[in-house]
C-alpha cells in the first residue's frame, strides 16, 4: 500500500472529499484505510458490557486507499509518493516534483 498508519493524507474522492487527516488504521486485505474525521457513520449500539446504556455512536468507517493521497505540508497540497534513495539503508518518503 502507498500509505501507512500515521501518515497525513487528503481525501480526493467521495463524501469527505477535501478533508485532511491522519490515518488511524490500515486494512491491507481489503485495500482500505480509516482516516481521522472522514466517512463518519451513525451506529446504534445495544446495551452490553463496555457500554451498559447503549445508544447512538458516530464512528469512522473505512474508505478505499485509492481515494486518499499523501499530503505535503510544505507545498500545502496532495502529492504522489516517491522514495528518495540515501546513502544509508533507509529511504526518505517524500513527494514527486513536476
Amino acid at each position: 500500500m502507498k500509505v501507512k498508519k500515521g501518515d497525513r493524507v487528503q481525501v480526493i474522492a467521495g463524501h469527505s472529499k477535501g478533508l485532511i487527516g491522519d490515518i488511524v488504521a490500515v486494512l491491507p486485505r481489503s485495500n482500505r484505510v480509516i482516516v481521522e474525521g472522514a466517512n463518519i457513520a451513525t451506529k446504534h449500539e445495544k446495551p452490553g458490557g463496555m457500554n451498559p446504556d447503549g445508544g447512538i455512536v458516530n464512528k469512522e468507517m473505512p474508505i478505499n486507499a485509492s481515494n486518499v493521497m499523501l499530503y505535503d505540508e510544505k507545498a500545502k497540497k496532495p502529492t504522489r509518493k516517491a522514495n528518495e534513495a540515501r546513502s544509508s539503508k533507509k529511504a526518505k518518503k517524500g513527494g514527486k516534483k513536476k
